[in-house]
């Protein structure tokens, strides 16, 4: 992902670093477990009692000499000195195949890709910037609105059943620089800023395999959504004045899609991430308040947008609050291209990168998200009733609930603070509920929820427990001998376990895996981003960041059970490596190769042949196994 440089966040709020070297000092970190229980909370039964590990305890960790074997990967690993140049690596238990690389067309017979892109054709065609997805199975079609036979699955957190060779594929498009979609550092009209524009937002194709491959196939659902579709706004923000333009033009388009979700009534959820990068200043402007906790700047991420289409003009009087229409997570039903993409409010606005969904007690959603920038925080939102219940009332379970920020104590315990009007501090502070969501991050900081090292994708695993990427903190500052994470340029993934099925307010919390101790070993990686807990016990682990021992960025799958961890794949040079989806028998996996050589074909051509000439291409790459087992054993 293109990633925001900047820290917004200036509360003033606890470190989490603070509260993580204390924690350490209290208790070791574990392989398979939380320690709360020590401390006088419960961790999930699956998990007490496993044994932790210290600094040199390399057994337990599963590195070295004496690591525990695991039941769950069987695969062989992608070697270490394997694992970089302009090439892919896999496993030699696996096969890849290259799928709708960006340029290919939406559907069999529209504009053939060209670079660079015009306008027209570009909003014909897949985008760029490869990123969260998820395989909806064509089945899932006749019988998502049948509570009954929906066979939503609590634990695996995904449809039971289902066709595994057919299927609508949800997938987004986070960003492509200028350099790799214009061929130029900057647009010099509208048409330019158009093809910009129309390569963000995210793709609904239909594929099938035949025979031993997929394919794309026609499909009266498949669309483009980018940054000019118009939208729809639900929840306590609908209709409010915060999303109004002066100009009152309607609402337009989703942008800087990261990583995703999906509900158990069927359909797709794409997250806004770094949003502010797409807005700049043309004329004279002072960034309120809000803006700059936000991040918003007069120039941007260089997109130059602001140049030429006056929505994102921040200087332009006429729309302002335009920039309150993005930072939310959007709402796509995957089989209905007629469809408005709705933009549902009660689940806060900040730089979202992903949103994993669970039933939680009484059949509640729950929806764990990660704030990707440096200091911010990790939200919960749960909602009022059972789901099912809810929409039989036609009410949606995303826009009536209560959405939380995370505070994290040194105990190893932790609170969820409810982001909500009725609390005397925010009441001081906001006029309404709908200025809380929308500017969730200002009243997380109110509360004092606990500044992350770059909160990013979420995942829960079968037992309850809850993971989340922390991508990295370069510029944490606080750092001793007993603590490795002191500037933390490699970042770690954190664990908890909610009290009352995901429902309570209370959490106990661990660090599953240090990034930094991983280094040197064969199971070296760095910058943890994408994240997935199968049914069977396995987290899947993507990177996006400089990897250590010479790797490219990678995709490692790690037995939650013993803390072993083994590399299934490894991307090109330049590229990261993200999203992921699977076929209902777990027997095929996607995963996305984003930006690969950065856009830089002297870097790489990949999915073309290696010239040194040929601009590289997003795409998505299609993982089997040669023994058509489950993937990851």
């Amino acid at each position: 992902m293109k990633h925001d440089d900047g820290i917004s966040n200036t509360s003033g709020n606890r470190p989490f670093e603070d509260v993580l070297d204390v924690n350490l000092q209290r208790r070791k970190v574990l392989a398979g477990g939380l320690a709360g229980a020590a401390m006088g909370f419960f961790a999930s039964p699956a998990l007490a009692g496993m044994k932790g590990w210290g600094k040199d305890d390399d057994a337990a960790r599963g590195h070295g000499r004496g690591r525990p074997r695991s039941r769950l990967l069987g695969f062989a690993p992608v070697p270490v000195a394997e694992g970089n140049g302009p090439w892919p690596s896999i496993s030699a238990d696996y096969d890849y195949q290259v799928l709708i690389p960006w340029g290919e067309p939406l559907e069999p017979g529209g504009p053939a890709y060209q670079w660079p892109p015009s306008a027209a054709d570009q909003a014909r065609q897949i985008g760029i910037g490869h990123d969260g997805m998820w395989f909806f199975p064509m089945d899932d079609k006749a019988c998502r609105d049948d509570d009954d036979r929906a066979h939503w699955g609590r634990h695996a957190g995904r449809w039971q059943g289902g066709e595994n060779r057919h299927g609508m594929l949800a997938i987004n498009h986070e960003f492509g620089t200028n350099a790799h979609v214009l061929g130029k550092a900057m647009p010099d009209n509208l048409d330019d800023v158009r093809t910009s524009q129309h390569a963000h937002g995210m793709s609904v194709v239909e594929i099938k395999k035949v025979g031993r491959s997929w394919r794309q196939v026609e499909s009266a659902n498949a669309r483009r959504i980018h940054a000019n579709t118009p939208v729809a706004f639900s929840g306590p923000v609908a209709g409010h004045a915060l999303l109004a333009t002066p100009n009152g033009n309607i609402p337009l388009g989703t942008l800087n899609n990261c990583a995703n979700g999906h509900t158990p009534w069927g359909t797709y959820l794409t997250c806004e991430e770094n949003f502010n990068g797409y807005f700049g200043a043309s004329g004279a402007w002072s960034a309120t308040e809000a803006q700059k906790r936000y991040g918003f700047s007069a120039n941007g991420f260089d997109y130059g947008w602001h140049l030429f289409d006056r929505r994102f003009d921040l200087s332009d009087e006429d729309y302002r609050n335009e920039e309150n229409r993005f930072g939310w997570v959007v709402e796509v039903d995957p089989f209905d291209a007629t469809q408005t993409p709705v933009k549902r409010t009660a689940l806060g606005r900040f730089k979202h990168e992903g949103v994993a969904i669970t039933e939680g007690r009484g059949k509640r959603v729950v929806a764990y998200m990660g704030d990707d920038e440096r200091f911010d925080y990790i939200y919960k939102f749960v909602s009022d009733d059972n789901w099912k219940k809810m929409r039989r009332a036609g009410k949606s379970p995303l826009d009536h609930g209560k959405l939380y920020a995370a505070k994290f104590n040194d105990d190893g315990t932790g609170q969820w603070l409810e982001l909500s009007i009725d609390n005397p501090a925010l009441a001081a502070r906001f006029a309404d509920q709908a200025e809380v969501l929308t500017y969730a991050r200002m009243a997380a900081d109110v509360l004092g929820a606990t500044p992350m090292d770059r909160p990013e994708w979420t995942t829960v695993a079968p037992n309850g427990d809850v993971y989340c990427t922390l991508t990295n903190n370069s510029k944490r500052t606080v750092a001793d001998a007993a603590n490795p994470m002191a500037p933390n340029p490699d970042g770690h993934i954190i664990r908890w376990h909610d009290t009352d099925q995901h429902v309570g307010t209370t959490f106990t919390w661990d660090i599953f895996l240090i990034a930094k101790d991983t280094h040197g070993t064969e199971d070296s990686f760095a910058s943890p981003d994408g994240l997935w807990a199968d049914p069977d016990g396995r987290l899947f682990i993507q990177t996006d960041g400089g990897q250590k021992d010479g790797l490219n960025n990678q995709m490692l799958v790690a037995d939650t059970k013993t803390g072993e961890i083994r590399r299934l794949f490894t991307g090109v040079s330049g590229d990261e490596i993200t999203g992921i989806t699977v076929t209902p028998d777990r027997r095929t996996l996607f995963i996305n190769m984003q930006h690969p050589g950065e856009g830089d074909p002297t870097v790489a051509n990949f999915p073309a042949e290696l010239d040194g000439v040929t601009v590289p291409r997003d795409c998505t790459i299609v993982i089997t196994r040669k023994d058509g087992g489950i993937i990851g054993s």
